[in-house]
């Protein structure tokens, strides 16, 4: 069962996770995003009291996680959204990271690879008032038949840069977030896109997340 109800306790824990993550440099637009979705509503009511919690990832199903509020939110802030843009995301899990994008005004595509839990938040989602377009399938691939995109955002641990994700970022400005690492963390890179196969690249210190894989039924 997920806990809908937005109550003023949810909405106090909210706001104190907020105040921490402004302290870790997260600007007010992000924050802003970020108080509009109720957090806990992307949890099973077991686990509910831990939605506002900043010391872990915790499971969603199918081996992977929601990430820690300060990893959305970092990520988040590092794609320098603009009302409009077009957004691929790379594991769409729960929905959650999905969830803040669109509050930020974002236009979203997301791929998630694990069956069961796209065939949840195909559902769950839309019934929170959050409509993205969401594929089951290969997050290595992308979606070229879309591309290309403002903004894409990988949200598990790449063992590489994929070529072709690069390749569906727009020219002159298209922004990559993605962490990459075959280890226990990962190194976040931004990439920015200039022309044809140039690009600019920046490493932003180390993360942790699940395993980005392919051909995952």
């Amino acid at each position: 069962m997920i806990d809908r109800q937005d109550t003023y306790l949810y909405q106090g824990k909210r706001k104190k996770m907020l105040e921490g993550l402004k302290l870790k440099g997260i600007n007010d637009v992000v924050l802003a995003a970020m108080f509009k979705v109720p957090r806990h509503v992307f949890y099973d009511s077991a686990l509910v009291h831990f939605a506002y919690d900043e010391e872990n990832a915790f499971d969603i199903g199918e081996g992977q996680t929601i990430s820690r509020p300060s990893t959305v939110a970092i990520q988040t802030q590092l794609l320098d959204i603009k009302k409009g843009d077009k957004i691929l995301e790379i594991g769409t899990g729960c929905g959650y990271q999905t969830a803040v994008l669109i509050e930020m005004g974002a236009k979203v595509w997301s791929i998630e690879r694990q069956g069961k839990l796209y065939e949840k938040t195909k559902v769950n989602l839309p019934q929170l008032g959050y409509n993205a377009k969401l594929f089951h399938g290969d997050g290595f691939k992308g979606l070229p038949q879309q591309a290309p995109f403002d903004k894409i955002i990988i949200t598990c641990g790449a063992p590489f840069i994929p070529k072709d994700l690069l390749l569906q970022l727009k020219e002159n400005g298209g922004i990559m977030v993605i962490p990459v690492g075959e280890g226990v963390t990962q190194i976040m890179n931004v990439i920015t896109r200039k022309t044809g196969m140039e690009f600019d690249k920046r490493e932003l210190g180390q993360f942790k997340f699940v395993p980005m894989l392919k051909d995952k039924k």
